[in-house]
């Protein structure tokens, strides 16, 4: 059986450990979500593959207890508001891993504009800033119900509580100016004189003979 107080994994890791397109897609979730290492991505893909995992037995089985079973994994993933209320059993198969890492504490602190980064939403989190319902939330990979989105804030004691305090305050990225192009002058144009060419050096040698000839003839 086991020593019970030892903790064992929750989530699975991937079964080759080098696959270019996943790997590729685990950089780019890590850096628009903030993700500190690739266990918290795992972590959620396991997650979404359980309830697919469920939803593929579900439907096959017709019972009672199969049906009691479906509603309940439906009813769960629409509080989590990773489904609408008219989805299907079929719709799970479908979620994909943005859509979780949507739902988490850390992206929802920044969608409602109460931190200027991902990475500072992380830091409020981490560092007891944030409360949901009125607890403390430390993990920045808490998933947030539909019910919990309005009941985010920051606990009374903590200066960021303000509104108005700068590390909450959005800076507005200034737009950038399209460079003018300079308007031409309306007016006559200049004739501009053609280059004159330099002479070659063969040239310059046969107007000197010239010139002497010119000075001989004279005298």
């Amino acid at each position: 059986m086991g020593d019970p107080r030892k903790r064992r994994k929750t989530y699975s890791t991937p079964t080759h450990p080098w696959q270019k397109t996943r790997i590729d897609e685990e950089k780019e979730i890590k850096k628009e979500y903030g993700v500190r290492n690739k266990k918290e991505i795992q972590k959620m893909n396991s997650f979404l593959k359980r309830f697919a995992d469920d939803a593929k037995k579900l439907v096959a089985l017709r019972s009672k207890q199969a049906d009691k079973e479906k509603q309940e994994m439906l009813v769960k993933l629409q509080s989590l508001g990773l489904l609408p209320a008219t989805a299907q059993l079929a719709d799970v198969l479908g979620l994909k891993l943005k859509d979780v890492m949507e739902r988490r504490l850390q992206t929802q602190l920044l969608s409602k504009g109460m931190a200027r980064s991902i990475d500072q939403a992380r830091q409020f989190i981490t560092h007891r800033h944030v409360t949901v319902n009125g607890k403390i939330i430390t993990q920045p990979s808490y998933l947030i119900t539909t019910e919990e989105e309005a009941m985010i804030g920051f606990i009374p004691s903590s200066s960021l509580s303000d509104p108005e305090h700068p590390e909450r305050k959005i800076v507005e990225k200034e737009e950038k100016e399209e460079k003018k192009k300079p308007k031409k002058k309306e007016g006559k144009k200049e004739d501009k004189k053609p280059a004159k060419k330099e002479k070659s050096k063969e040239e310059k040698k046969a107007e000197k003979k010239e010139e002497k000839k010119t000075e001989e003839k004279s005298e």
